[in-house]
C-alpha cells in the first residue's frame, strides 16, 4: 500500500472511489467499506444494468465496447456528485479522460491492485466478462493489465494491494488508512 503524495482537503463529499481491474473485488470490497463506514454503496455497471434493464455482456453485443465505454462515462458523471458513497467503477472506467477528471475532482480515489495471476484465477470462469471472451483471455487481461496499470497509480490518492487477504481484512485495513489520511 503506498499514498499519492496529493492528498488534498477537496475530499469533503466522503466519497471513496474504487478503481482497478476486473476481478480485483471492487464490488466486494465496497460493500463491504460502505457498510463498515456507514456510506452508501454503488456499483456503477448494476447501475447500467438497472437503467438499462440488460447485461453489460447484452450491450457489448449490440453496442459494442465504445457504447458501453459512453454509457459508463455519463453514469461516472451524474454518480461522482453524490455525497458520501464507495463506488465501484468498472474497470474500464478510468480510460475515459472525463471520467478521470471526474473521480479525482470528487473523492478519494483507491486503486485496488492485484497481480494478473490473481486477477486471472479470480475471472477465468466468469462469462460476464465480455472483455475476455477470446480465444487467449490471459493474454487479453495480461495487455489490458499493461495498459490500464500506469492509469490506475496515477490517478490512485492510494493504493491497495489486495494480495491474498480476504475481502474483510482488506476492507478493515482500507478503512484504517482512510481514517487515518481524512485525520490529516
Amino acid at each position: 500500500m503506498y499514498c499519492s503524495s496529493s492528498i488534498q482537503p477537496k475530499r469533503h463529499s466522503g466519497n471513496v472511489f474504487l478503481i482497478g481491474m476486473m476481478g480485483a473485488g471492487k464490488t466486494t470490497v465496497g460493500r463491504l467499506l460502505a457498510q463498515q463506514m456507514g456510506k452508501i454503496f454503488v456499483d456503477s455497471d448494476e447501475v447500467i444494468q438497472k437503467r438499462t434493464g440488460v447485461t453489460i455482456p447484452h450491450i457489448f453485443d449490440v453496442e459494442g465496447e465504445a457504447g458501453f465505454r459512453q454509457r459508463e462515462a455519463s453514469i461516472i458523471q451524474e454518480l461522482v456528485l453524490e455525497d458520501n458513497i464507495v463506488l465501484a467503477t468498472g474497470g474500464g472506467a478510468i480510460l475515459n479522460e472525463q471520467s478521470r477528471v471526474a473521480l479525482r475532482s470528487n473523492g478519494m480515489v483507491v486503486y485496488l491492485k492485484s497481480t494478473v495471476h490473481d486477477l486471472w484465477q479470480r475471472t477465468r470462469h466468469d462469462r460476464n466478462r465480455p472483455l475476455l471472451q477470446t480465444s487467449d483471455p490471459y493474454t487479453k487481461l495480461r495487455s489490458m493489465y499493461e495498459q490500464r496499470d500506469p492509469i490506475y497509480s496515477q490517478m490512485a490518492d492510494l493504493v491497495m494491494f489486495t494480495s491474498k487477504q480476504s475481502a474483510q481484512s482488506l476492507a478493515l485495513h482500507l478503512q484504517e488508512e482512510l481514517s487515518r489520511i481524512w485525520e490529516k
